[in-house]
């Protein structure tokens, strides 16, 4: 069938395959095509099986040697790709893409047909250095500052809500109804908003009327005028200013529980003591810095490998992962994808936008798990016989026996796989860097600024 292939390696990751099928091949599938039609077609004057070749080809030829040549070139991709080199064929995502169909077409009785396709390869790139090399890492200390925030946290989570008489005040919770009035001091039925509860001072209101309802008692009525600029962020009104009627209806107050041995054996039956609680704080953020600075380590270390080596990836790979990782995000919202793409119409974004926004993210790590997977190759981690043949026969237990060894082959890479990062951290230097607490540590460096701003303004 393959009279001739010739197959090149092509920049950014992709190859061309060039086939030579023969007429011979060509018209004996066309003759099959054409008998197997002969057999099934309906046509006027003729009973069904009973039209001959001949009125067939007439009426239907070009179309049926059409079928079949695409066919008998499709058969003879599949045969000549087992024969090319194993770093040359196409990678799981890729689909080879036919080069000039219309050159080809219309196909001519008893010629050869040559055609070319190209696909995406796995990439092919030199290991830059990845032993003995130096990276640096945050130094976190855990303050006293650090677990005392906790501990605010905890009695926050454990307060006791109750009602309260007086007038709202910073940190009460209250329930109001709003709506916008306009000139002739009526309300705008759509902006009304009924038995609305927050937190003063959280600013988690449309309006941003934390600062007006302060000072009002249960049952008061008061219009307010607000002004609003860009910094406010509140959609669609910067520039404009409003009228507020807000009447508020109900205020509650949070009484947090005293710092004492009780509250520690509250918040945890192996705390004795306030003192075992500040302990028990520490050990779990040593935990979790710990945890974290591991991660840190290892995406650094794969950064500055990657920042070594340049290559092409194939985009077929990429935009494998991109829709997958779409998927999870549609997953996560708990949306069908019809409903996430309306949410992103709304925002005057389409699905396509988004993924590009993601793009550069994903190919870094893409580019980053192939270096480790050149590693695992390159370094042929041992792996003990005994464990890889215990997972076998835990995972395999419903597969064939015929398809169990390249499964195997699976298990044994995953295994290996899982060696190269504590390999690099062992093979590489860590210095301590910027010092930071607990705190910036996990939620930014510009969190220490904000609480310093907050209490200035208080």
């Amino acid at each position: 069938m393959v009279a001739d292939k010739n197959v090149k390696e092509l920049e950014g990751s992709r190859a061309e395959l060039t086939i030579t099928i023969d007429s011979a091949s060509i018209e004996k599938d066309y003759s099959e095509k054409l008998a197997k039609y002969a057999k099934e077609v309906q046509i006027d004057g003729f009973r069904k099986g009973k039209v001959p070749v001949s009125v067939l080809e007439r009426k239907f030829g070009e179309s049926i040697r059409e079928e079949s040549t695409f066919k008998t070139m499709e058969e003879g991709l599949e045969e000549a790709m087992k024969d090319i080199p194993e770093d040359l064929k196409p990678i799981a995502f890729s689909t080879p893409e036919l080069q000039n169909e219309e050159s080809l077409l219309p196909f001519k009785k008893g010629e050869d047909i040559t055609f070319s396709v190209i696909y995406d390869i796995y990439p092919k790139f030199d290991l830059p250095a990845y032993t003995g090399l130096s990276v640096e890492v945050p130094a976190v200390e855990i303050t006293d500052k650090d677990i005392d925030e906790k501990i605010e946290e905890l009695r926050d989570r454990n307060a006791i809500v109750r009602t309260k008489d007086g007038k709202a005040a910073d940190g009460d919770i209250v329930t109001v109804s709003y709506a916008e009035l306009d000139e002739e001091g009526n309300k705008k039925a759509d902006t009304e908003r009924n038995d609305f509860t927050f937190t003063l001072g959280s600013g988690y209101n449309f309006y941003r009327i934390d600062s007006d309802v302060v000072g009002m008692a249960k049952g008061e009525t008061k219009t307010v005028e607000k002004s609003y600029t860009e910094e406010d962020h509140v959609p669609g009104y910067a520039g404009k200013t409003i009228k507020l009627e807000i009447t508020l209806s109900e205020v509650k107050t949070r009484e947090l529980p005293a710092v004492d041995d009780e509250f520690a054996q509250d918040v945890k039956d192996d705390y004795k003591t306030v003192a075992d609680l500040r302990q028990g704080i520490r050990s779990d953020y040593e935990k979790e810095v710990e945890e974290r600075l591991g991660h840190i380590k290892e995406n650094s270390l794969v950064e500055k490998i990657s920042a070594s080596t340049d290559f092409a990836l194939p985009r077929s790979m990429v935009d494998a992962q991109l829709e997958q990782r779409y998927r999870q995000f549609a997953s996560q919202t708990g949306m069908k994808p019809e409903f996430v793409e309306k949410m992103l119409k709304m925002q005057n974004m389409t699905k396509e936008d988004l993924l590009e926004t993601w793009r550069k993210d994903t190919e870094d790590m893409i580019r980053g798990q192939l270096i480790l997977d050149a590693i695992m190759k390159k370094e042929d981690f041992p792996v003990d016989e005994e464990e890889l043949q215990k997972r076998c026969d835990e995972s395999l237990k419903n597969i064939p026996e015929a398809d169990r060894e390249s499964y195997k082959g699976m298990i044994k890479d995953e295994m290996q796989f899982a060696k190269v990062l504590p390999f690099l951290l062992e093979k590489n230097t860590f210095t301590e860097g910027k010092k930071l607490s607990y705190r910036e540590f996990v939620y930014g460096p510009e969190t220490a600024g904000e609480e310093t701003e907050t209490k200035e303004e208080e």
